[in-house]
């Protein structure tokens, strides 16, 4: 019996197999493409085009000729886009130098002259119709119209040469949006980094100021119990400043944002998700700040988690 290959499948206790998650393709909700075919009776073409939503939201411009088809393409696009404001046009323009017919359909023509006739009769003021009119009439110059099966096989085949077109451009912008966020991340990082140590700074430095005021205060008297009473007030003061616990959140949420851009998919909820638990952190920050330098950093902090939001808001 064959070995079964690592990355196909798990097969868990309940006999039940389960397929192994793969990196997927991080990718923008906003995205074009468009796919012409050429045919004996004219030109089919089909156009995608998708800005941001909050879901997936499908609109479909056709002629009644392909409206058969809708359910097919819904579900093409369904397999393959799960985000976003989509919108698919499906357009035939028959050729204009379509070779025209030796001769005119002439029961039909004696049929529409007899009928144009009585109705002249009825409608004395009415306007007779016209050389074009006639030409025109469905079937008159026998049946030009391109194989409506063959027009359908032909949209499908084109939907996929356009969702491919599509997912690619959007992947593209996804990269794109993976860098500038991962930018932004680099520079939290950073700015975390450098205030950790400086809590212990902050205080030591109270804990002078206070020294050297009950010093002024008191300068002879025995203030042995004002020491106990500064201990006291410099401990409440490192207690109300303490962030390290805000900082260990900000840190463990720039990891699972790194960890959702790097698995890829539709990974755009989680992350508008982490920034809003970043921005929360990062207001909770700022309101145990106890200098000028923690308070600008809050809200550097604030104006990085923001730029991310907004590029976050692209992705599917």
């Amino acid at each position: 019996m064959p070995a079964l290959k690592e990355t196909s499948k798990e097969t868990p206790a309940n006999g039940k197999q389960k397929r192994v998650s793969a990196h997927e393709t991080l990718r923008s909700m906003t995205g074009y493409a468009v796919d012409t075919a050429d045919l004996p009776s004219g030109q089919l073409s089909l156009e995608l085009r998708a800005v941001n939503s909050r879901f997936l939201d499908l609109t479909f411009r056709m002629g009644e000729d392909f409206r058969a088809l809708e359910p097919a393409l819904r579900a093409s696009i369904g397999e393959q886009v799960k985000r976003g404001k989509l919108e698919c046009r499906v357009n035939f323009t028959p050729r204009e130098d379509a070779a025209l017919p030796g001769s005119l359909n002439a029961p039909l023509l004696t049929q529409l002259q007899a009928l144009s006739s009585a109705a002249l009769k009825a409608f004395p003021d009415a306007r007779p119709l016209g050389v074009q009119e006639i030409l025109r009439w469905p079937g008159m110059l026998g049946d030009t119209s391109p194989d409506p099966q063959a027009l359908h096989a032909t949209a499908l085949h084109l939907m996929e040469l356009a969702l491919g077109q599509f997912n690619a451009s959007r992947a593209r912008e996804g990269d794109k949006l993976k860098a500038v966020i991962l930018d932004r991340v680099a520079g939290i990082r950073g700015h975390v980094e450098r205030i950790r140590p400086r809590t212990s700074e902050i205080v030591a430095a109270y804990r002078d100021k206070l020294s050297k005021r009950l010093e002024e205060l008191l300068p002879t008297s025995d203030n042995t119990l004002d020491r106990d009473r500064l201990n006291q007030e410099v401990i409440l003061f490192a207690q109300k400043i303490d962030v390290d616990e805000e900082l260990d959140r900000l840190v463990t949420h720039l990891d699972e944002v790194t960890r959702a851009l790097n698995a890829g998919g539709a990974a755009g909820k989680r992350l508008d998700f982490l920034m809003q638990e970043l921005n929360r952190e990062a207001n909770t920050l700022g309101s145990k700040s106890a200098s000028l330098e923690l308070t600008q950093t809050s809200v550097e902090l604030k104006v990085l988690i923001e730029q991310m939001r907004e590029q976050i808001q692209n992705i599917e």
